[in-house]
């Protein structure tokens, strides 16, 4: 197994971001990132995916698009797309239409921010999810890094705080999101968590207070995603690119907020007498399975099952629970940052399904 690092919902100057792709990725070397995504608004930029090499260091550029209906006011309803190879946002007025059109096309689609509020003091609306009636989206960004920001913003004072101290913000995915993941997943949908930066690197003014938002580098330091590949990438554009995005679309991946302590090495699986299971896959009863966990340093621990608890550890760097309960593993870890404790670690989930019944159907002549 193999375990890369990926940085995606990136803004370039093709839409609202203010860098370059080769400044992004930069970027994103420097701060020993593997692979990022960017992600403009409604235009699927061409000519910019591959292999960036800086100071002797390889960062491979993947890109996608964030479309969303832009006649529409407040515009709700974004989707991340990966892997289409073509245009998605002419078919951004109807949310089904283009969920059916990325995947008949081999993409994979994700929701974006589904709870982002509104932060009036400086003109953002809430552009939450709202089609919840949709169906064959690939996953949910569980935590976006920018959308927390308006959950913590309540005036001026706090905007010029976490603009100059960022590393503060930061405390998880947002709890509304969780219980709709929770909910989504208890339901019987296999649904792959992402996190997603957010990145745009605003240049904003305040007064005589002149500062970029959030740099590129600062959130290529914090909110990453951990994929878990069967093998090595092998420096070849369209092997990685299949590769990568499989691993995203199924959910071999966790979330690691790497800013306090990176989150690399961590390992979630599921073990019964017929084998071994990852996050994002399956696995089935048998006489029972044993889910097993590995941080690389220690931090409270939650397994839990459906949306609730089963298990708890407190100050450790491993845990192990025997079930014998179909359901829905995922993994939540925690640990003090800066004064607080903070969301450090969401898995995907594993799925532990009933064993197959085998009926004998009789053959009547």
């Amino acid at each position: 197994m193999e375990e890369i690092s990926l940085n995606l919902h990136i803004h370039t100057h093709y839409s609202d971001g203010s860098g370059s792709h080769e400044e992004i990725a930069r970027a994103a070397s420097e701060a020993g990132l593997d692979v990022i995504i960017t992600t403009d608004h409604n235009v699927l930029v061409d000519g910019k995916e591959g292999y960036y090499t800086f100071d002797g260091r390889r960062v491979l550029l993947l890109v996608g698009e964030e479309v969303h209906f832009q006649a529409r006011h407040p515009q709700k309803n974004h989707l991340l797309v990966f892997g289409t190879n073509r245009e998605m946002a002419t078919f951004a007025p109807d949310v089904q239409n283009l969920i059916n059109q990325v995947r008949s096309s081999g993409g994979s689609s994700f929701i974006a921010h589904p709870i982002d509020p509104a932060l009036p003091m400086f003109g953002e609306d809430d552009i939450s999810w709202e089609a919840w009636s949709v169906h064959g989206y690939t996953g949910i960004e569980l935590w976006n890094g920018f959308s927390e920001l308006k959950s913590v913003v309540k005036n001026k004072l706090d905007a010029i705080w976490y603009a100059f101290f960022p590393q503060y913000m930061a405390h998880g995915p947002l709890p509304q999101t969780l219980k709709i993941w929770d909910n989504l997943l208890a339901g019987g949908a296999k649904v792959a968590a992402v996190g997603g930066s957010d990145a745009h690197a605003l240049h904003k003014s305040l007064g005589p207070i002149h500062k970029t938002i959030f740099p590129y580098q600062f959130h290529f330091s914090a909110v990453n995603n951990h994929l878990i590949l069967p093998n090595p990438l092998r420096g070849d554009l369209a092997y990685d690119r299949g590769a990568i995005l499989s691993a995203l679309a199924r959910g071999n991946s966790f979330i690691g907020y790497d800013l306090p302590a990176s989150t690399r090495g961590f390992r979630f699986s599921a073990h019964n007498l017929r084998g071994n299971a990852i996050m994002g896959d399956e696995i089935t009863l048998e006489d029972g399975v044993t889910l097993q966990v590995k941080l690389p340093s220690n931090a409270e621990l939650r397994l839990l099952c459906d949306g609730d608890v089963v298990k708890e550890w407190k100050n450790t760097t491993t845990g192990a629970h025997i079930t014998t309960r179909p359901g829905v593993y995922r993994v939540e870890a925690y640990t003090q940052f800066l004064g607080k404790r903070r969301g450090w670690i969401f898995s995907n989930p594993i799925y532990v399904r009933s064993n197959k019944t085998h009926r004998r159907t009789n053959d009547y002549k």
